[in-house]
């Protein structure tokens, strides 16, 4: 839970069913309007912080077929189509109403090279196999349940044309100078644990960072790297004022998930984060927030011998 309930939720609302009234794994509700705001806010500060759309280097082969999965609002799709324009550009979320949201974007941005469909991506996908270039996702970890990652990476490689990239962000919660904070993201994580939403042996950590790259090795995936970007925002970097407030409304909205599971009552959780908060305002706060970015190659077809 923190800037950016990056920080459990760019968690968009992609684990949500189709029906409001099923279970859903996302752990903010994802009908809240102001979760829509936050992702939108969310999605370029993660751009930015992470130094553009690859920060890794990666380039897209001419007329490449992208698809983005759980992708919210849509700001990496159309930040993508706008800065390649003969790529063709799909994303794909379980949520109607973002998906709704994003198309209107697509057009009033006049970007005819961009279409989202509602899809979810615990599912297999509607596409045929072989389909695109570059499979995308960021921060899926809000919603993903440890055994469906392995499906997941699967599809990816399904849908990728021989020589095509599976490309994945995910991040853990910052480290910062709070020690209220610090609390707070670790009551998070210990919740994330207790409804079986996390990696961590412990309930620590998120736990999704060191395990992607072995998930990317056992569906097939050849050359798999690692890329690392850490956003600072400290109080007097540039990032700051934006991470705050993803972190003030991160923690508001994950507010009724940490009551359900007991772990904390409301009075304290109120008081906790007031004081977070309060801690977050000192001239002497620091922060960073590292994300972690796993890319591999689906093998290239054979040669005709």
């Amino acid at each position: 839970m923190s800037a950016s309930t990056e920080h459990f939720g760019e968690h968009k609302p992609a684990g949500r069913p189709s029906s409001s009234s099923d279970r859903h794994t996302y752990v903010i509700d994802p009908e809240n309007p102001a979760e829509m705001a936050r992702l939108m806010m969310q999605e370029r500060i993660i751009t930015e912080g992470m130094g553009g759309l690859f920060p890794e280097g990666q380039t897209l082969p001419p007329a490449a077929r992208v698809l983005d999965l759980a992708c919210g609002p849509g700001g990496w799709v159309l930040d993508l189509a706008r800065t390649y324009p003969d790529a063709e550009v799909v994303g794909v979320d379980i949520s109607q109403a973002v998906v709704e949201y994003a198309s209107v974007q697509a057009r009033t941005r006049r970007l005819a090279n961009v279409t989202f469909q509602v899809m979810d991506v615990m599912k297999p996908l509607a596409f045929p196999e072989a389909s695109f270039d570059l499979v995308n996702g960021r921060l899926l970890a809000g919603f993903m349940l440890p055994g469906a990652w392995p499906s997941l990476v699967a599809e990816g490689y399904r849908l990728l044309k021989p020589g095509g990239v599976l490309r994945l962000t995910e991040g853990e919660l910052s480290l910062t100078t709070s020690p209220t904070l610090s609390a707070l993201h670790e009551l998070g994580t210990r919740a994330l644990k207790l409804v079986g939403q996390s990696f961590s042996p412990d309930g620590r950590h998120v736990g999704i960072t060191p395990v992607l790259p072995r998930l990317l090795r056992q569906a097939g995936f050849q050359h798999v790297r690692l890329h690392a970007s850490a956003i600072e925002w400290s109080i007097d970097t540039p990032a700051y004022y934006s991470l705050f407030k993803d972190c003030l409304m991160g923690l508001e909205l994950i507010r009724p998930f940490l009551l359900r599971t007991g772990l904390i009552e409301q009075d304290q959780l109120e008081q906790q984060i007031q004081q977070a908060l309060a801690e977050m305002q000192q001239d002497d706060f620091c922060a960073v927030w590292t994300l972690v970015t796993v890319w591999g190659h689906k093998p290239a077809a054979s040669s005709p011998a």
